[in-house]
């Protein structure tokens, strides 16, 4: 049987209540334009079912052989500033339904 590779998860508490996030994609260069995309988190409330995928901008050029971003290196603050935006924004965790896709600033905002 196969093993597949999947970012570790990580528990954070955001207005009383526990989601589980990790990381969904690394930032660098999109395949389908010569564009850089920033880092993605996936996200979802312990109980709940819906994920939602929070988008950030590219941030500055990495240099050439610069090591993977490594998920402890995201800061619980930035997670938890983003996941709260994402609820403003009209997730709703416990809701069932397809992945949201949300995009926020550097700040998480």
């Amino acid at each position: 049987m196969a093993r597949t590779k999947l970012s570790p998860e990580f528990e954070i508490e955001v207005a009383g209540d526990p989601y589980m996030w990790r990381l969904h994609r690394q930032p660098g260069w999109s395949s389908d334009a010569p564009e850089r995309h920033g880092m993605a988190i996936a996200v979802r409330h312990k109980e709940g079912q819906r994920e939602a995928v929070i988008e950030f901008p590219p941030g500055p050029q990495p240099r050439y052989g610069a090591p993977l971003l490594k998920p402890s290196q995201v800061a619980p603050e930035l997670v938890a500033k983003a996941i709260a935006s994402a609820i403003v924004a009209g997730w709703d965790p416990l809701s069932r339904g397809k992945t949201v896709a949300i995009i926020v600033d550097s700040t998480g905002g």
